[in-house]
């Protein structure tokens, strides 16, 4: 299935990272965490589609992309970011394995948090965001995406971590094994992760040392 859409409104969020609010299909429905594949409909770009996550909610009247553009290749992200309001996009099918099961940890890396923003935002919708924590590593503090309103969503609960640069607001270093025992109090509950390869493997394997379930592991697999 392919469906064209329209971009009705570019947000800029950070100095790299936009929102993408395109037109909905009718009846195009997905659970919060879930993405597609996403194409430029223009000529030359449209067999290169990219997996992106939706970041709106069901019922908001339009669809919402969160997308990092990567401007050292010209590749789908760095085209995306010389778009402008009324272009189209091409999606696809709904697919995806990261959705929520209840209460627990979720660790981001970079633009791997956009699975979780439109999970976060329906359980606050929902008034259900509870005691949900959210480990947040970047490189930089520049690099945080949406920080105010993940601020506003889990107040404490949110964890920010810098990776290449000191910052008096916010840890510097990785979320590694060290770090995750002084954090994690419950290695029962599930655990939500996404961001590069790299790190959601070295993740996994630090928390299943640490006596997490693989079951309780939520990524994609």
């Amino acid at each position: 299935m392919e469906e064209i859409v329209t971009i009705k409104k570019i947000i800029p969020i950070t100095h790299n990272v936009r929102a993408y609010q395109v037109t909905k299909p009718k009846g195009y429905t997905f659970k919060p965490g879930q993405a597609t594949e996403v194409s430029i409909n223009k000529e030359g770009w449209k067999g290169e589609s990219r997996p992106f996550t939706f970041t709106s909610l069901n019922e908001w009247p339009y669809l919402e992309f969160t997308i990092k553009s990567y401007t050292d290749h010209n590749g789908v992200t760095n085209e995306l970011r010389k778009l402008k309001e009324g272009d189209e996009l091409i999606i696809r099918d709904v697919w995806g394995a990261i959705t929520y099961k209840s209460e627990g940890y979720f660790i981001a890396g970079g633009a791997g948090i956009t699975p979780f923003i439109a999970i976060l935002r329906q359980l606050n919708s929902e008034k259900k965001i509870q005691s949900n924590q959210l480990f947040f590593a970047n490189k930089t503090a520049a690099d945080i995406i949406l920080h105010k309103e993940l601020d506003d969503l889990l107040g404490s609960n949110v964890h920010y971590v810098i990776t290449r640069e000191k910052h008096t607001a916010f840890e510097k270093g990785y979320i590694n094994t060290q770090y995750l025992i002084s954090h994690i109090t419950d290695f029962t509950k599930p655990f939500y992760i996404c961001g590069p390869d790299k790190m959601i493997n070295e993740i996994s394997k630090v928390l299943l040392e640490l006596g997490a379930n693989f079951e309780q592991l939520v990524f994609e697999k």
